[in-house]
């Protein structure tokens, strides 16, 4: 169940990622109030093992703390705390937990407890109103940091440049929290590089100050130099029956240990990606597109027992985590998108 607090429990702040189960007991939303209302959502710690989320607000709110005795925010403030659980050992989810951002409102997951709980946040936000939501993650593979949207419009894309002008544009991924809160205000996610990355935790907390200190999210076009959008066009997966391993162990499918070298960057056709050790196989992958639709064959090939893309493409968080691999996925492909940005012709 939701725990829902008005005030920040007692050497909370002090806490590491991994003792907030100990200090919370569960999920939480905790509401602090500020100058200026409706309130900044921030959600942090869906995923367990990505910590820059909490780092960056504790770190921002110890900082005020310390400077002026108390919080005196200029914004209020909403805090979602997610998955201690998984987070007090340092893992995505736990083994009988779904993944934290597919269970929010709007996802096609069955009903259970977890898609209860994010229902009731989603039902305690729209009754207070939310000025912004930011959702806070890491990579596990070397990435730029960047912002990922659900929607084009012009106050939706503000927000996310405030992070920085590489962005994402998908739509295919079910009951994510930003598209839960996408019709409430705007809703970005942000990654911010690896975990215990000093350059994304820093990132990532001034963006949640800069947030707190607009007066309005901008509705104006974004200027065409401040933006890089890239779409996602399809989902890659290795299927759990396909053993996986970089070369140059012994798998079903040896991947490339250099892939992630990739990401966000145009990778030519014909680029071997990895090697079957069958034939039979196939190229291994099964490659989804936004609409849940196989599309393997349109981007890889088989060529002397080599995975090959069969045109450009441009993937974006390759990871040499074969646990991240087959909790989430391979990678995701992206195409160029700036000719949609809203006020371009």
């Amino acid at each position: 169940m939701l725990q829902e607090l008005d005030h920040l429990p007692a050497g909370l702040l002090e806490a590491d990622s991994r003792d907030l189960c100990r200090c919370l007991g569960g999920p939480t939303l905790i509401h602090l109030p500020g100058a200026r209302q409706p309130p900044l959502f921030v959600c942090v710690l869906l995923h367990g093992n990505e910590t820059v989320g909490w780092d960056a607000i504790r770190g921002l709110l110890r900082e005020r703390l310390a400077r002026d005795g108390e919080l005196r925010l200029p914004r209020a403030l909403s805090l979602f705390i997610g998955n201690v659980a998984a987070a007090a050992q340092g893992v995505r989810h736990l083994p009988d937990q779904p993944d934290y951002n597919r269970v929010w409102p709007g996802g096609d997951l069955p009903h259970m407890p977890e898609t209860e709980l994010m229902a009731a946040v989603v039902e305690r936000m729209t009754r207070r109103g939310v000025f912004a939501s930011i959702d806070l993650h890491n990579n596990t593979g070397t990435n730029p940091h960047y912002a990922c949207v659900e929607r084009l419009d012009s106050r939706t894309l503000q927000l996310a440049t405030l992070f920085a002008r590489t962005l994402v544009y998908f739509t295919g991924a079910s009951g994510v929290q930003s598209d839960a809160f996408a019709d409430l205000c705007p809703a970005v996610t942000l990654e911010c590089g690896k975990v215990g990355e000093t350059a994304g935790l820093n990132h990532a907390r001034t963006l949640l100050d800069a947030a707190l200190h607009l007066v309005a999210v901008p509705d104006h076009p974004v200027a065409p130099h401040d933006i890089d959008l890239f779409h996602t066009v399809a989902r890659v997966l290795v299927p759990p029956g396909v053993s996986l391993a970089f070369a140059p162990a012994e798998a079903d499918l040896l991947l490339d240990p250099e892939i992630e070298r990739w990401n966000f960057r145009e990778v030519p056709r014909g680029t071997a990606v990895a090697r079957v050790r069958d034939p039979a196989l196939g190229v291994g992958f099964e490659v989804f597109n936004e609409g849940g639709k196989d599309i393997a064959e349109r981007f890889f090939h088989l060529e002397d027992g080599e995975v090959r893309l069969r045109r450009p493409a441009i993937p974006a968080m390759f990871t040499r985590d074969l646990a991240i691999i087959r909790q989430d996925c391979l990678c995701y492909l992206l195409e160029r998108y700036n000719d949609h940005v809203p006020g371009r012709g």
